[in-house]
């Protein structure tokens, strides 16, 4: 543990955390990587004792944020806890795992090197941090998108670690399926394409010009990438958060070089390149599939998309597509060239994991207050809510008020908070309950 800090923002200090675990944990003798975190707390309250927070990134491939100060949600966390930042295993300033690492690793062992860097390899490391920085106390968790499924899978391997936690649009389904995941993303994609045509109707003839473009010429990205329909439409990844529409309305709007609109500006090629190529996080596209099926997926996207005939390159209008990995992108990207070998291999024989004991979470006494976003792109409502119904001690809050990004708003954090808060404190004078809540808002 660093015992230097330094300061973040105004009021917000910070020291830096490392461990070193195994690859492997069921080899744990084997080689062995190091996990970083970094530690926030209230400067004037440094030396106080506080509750402990760790904060659950969505992902997977998610390094924790980088805050500039009270932003998003530390806002309310920082008036209650110390608050732990992790950088998962492979990402940020933990040992990272990138493509130019597998290229020559062969298709099976870069295919595990990805399975060791899953859910269960990252509870794991969470569990190894708690014990070695923190004594073994129990921690308070806040599980952001990906950061729900890490929760649950934490609940089932060692809900004694927990105190409480909340979660935000991340409740998964306890019988992952990629199949039926996609089978419902894409209704939900083209719902946000729908109101995205309404809100700026003056786009659409602008986007299949294009569209037209690239399919009549050899487009290239700043990074040499070419520029294809289909990437473009990948900047649906985008349409699930709150400034998503708006992002992707002003890459249009500098869109052409000249008054002809014949020729794409720089301006133009650059936002795509940078909003599309995932140079920054290349992990999570590996491993997005992956998180929805205890086992092999065969492109379930891919094949979900081949019976959704509106959302092809050549279809107009033009659709885009929303969170969703294709066996292309590891061809025409890039930062992702590097991870095929192993995603296509991991596609087809991945090591099936349980991530989620059903028993011992209808059992759950541990508190649990979580939001679900009836109108999530990423994370269908109704699994969600077939999951309150199967965790004990889970209480939802449903909402239409917020897209995904939810949390990075004060309100969304207190309000889980606070709830648990009152939970906690009333479970000093009697026992747990796994009873179950709803409440229900609308906009």
């Amino acid at each position: 543990m660093s015992a230097h800090w330094y300061p973040i923002g105004p009021d917000v200090a910070a020291r830096e955390l490392w461990l070193d675990v195994p690859l492997d944990w069921a080899d744990p003798d084997g080689p062995t990587i190091r996990v970083f975190a970094r530690e926030l707390v209230d400067a004037a309250r440094r030396e106080e004792h506080l509750p402990v927070l760790v904060y659950l990134q969505g992902g997977p491939g998610g390094k924790s944020p980088r805050p500039l100060g009270r932003d998003g949600f530390l806002a309310e966390a920082l008036a209650r806890f110390r608050v732990v930042l992790p950088d998962q295993r492979g990402t940020g300033r933990s040992t990272p795992l990138e493509g130019r690492q597998l290229e020559g690793l062969g298709a099976e062992a870069s295919a595990r090197m990805l399975e060791l860097h899953r859910a269960d390899s990252i509870v794991r490391d969470l569990e190894a941090l708690r014990r070695a920085h923190y004594g073994g106390v129990q921690w308070w968790t806040l599980g952001q998108s990906y950061g729900g499924f890490l929760t649950l899978h934490y609940l089932s391997v060692a809900p004694e670690a927990i105190a409480a936690s909340a979660i935000a649009g991340g409740l998964p389904s306890l019988d992952p399926s990629a199949d039926a995941v996609y089978a419902r993303t894409f209704p939900r994609v083209r719902a946000k394409n729908r109101r995205f045509a309404e809100r700026l109707p003056h786009l659409g003839s602008r986007i299949a010009r294009v569209a037209d473009l690239l399919d009549a010429g050899d487009v290239r990205l700043p990074d040499g990438d070419r520029l294809t329909v289909r990437r473009l439409q990948t900047l649906g990844f985008d349409f699930g958060m709150a400034p998503g529409f708006d992002r992707v309305h002003w890459v249009f709007d500098e869109a052409f070089a000249d008054a002809d609109e014949s020729v794409l500006s720089e301006t133009f090629l650059s936002s795509v390149g940078a909003l599309t190529g995932f140079d920054r996080n290349p992990l999570f596209i590996a491993l997005q599939e992956s998180i929805y099926g205890p086992g092999p997926t065969a492109w379930a996207a891919e094949r979900a998309r081949d019976a959704n005939p509106d959302f092809a390159p050549d279809a107009r209008p033009l659709l885009f597509t929303g969170e969703m990995v294709f066996p292309w992108m590891f061809d025409e990207m890039r930062a992702l060239r590097g991870f095929r070998a192993g995603v296509e291999r991991l596609a087809e024989t991945a090591r099936p994991i349980e991530l989620y004991d059903h028993d011992r979470l209808a059992a759950n006494v541990v508190p649990i207050e979580a939001v679900v976003y009836l109108d999530d792109m990423y994370a269908d409502a109704a699994f969600s809510l077939d999951t309150v119904d199967r965790v004990g001690g889970l209480e939802a809050w449903i909402t239409n008020e917020f897209e995904h990004d939810g949390l990075h708003t004060g309100k969304v954090a207190g309000r889980l908070f606070d709830a648990l808060d009152r939970r906690v404190a009333g479970s000093a004078h009697a026992p747990r309950s796994r009873q179950r809540r709803m409440t229900r808002e609308r906009r």
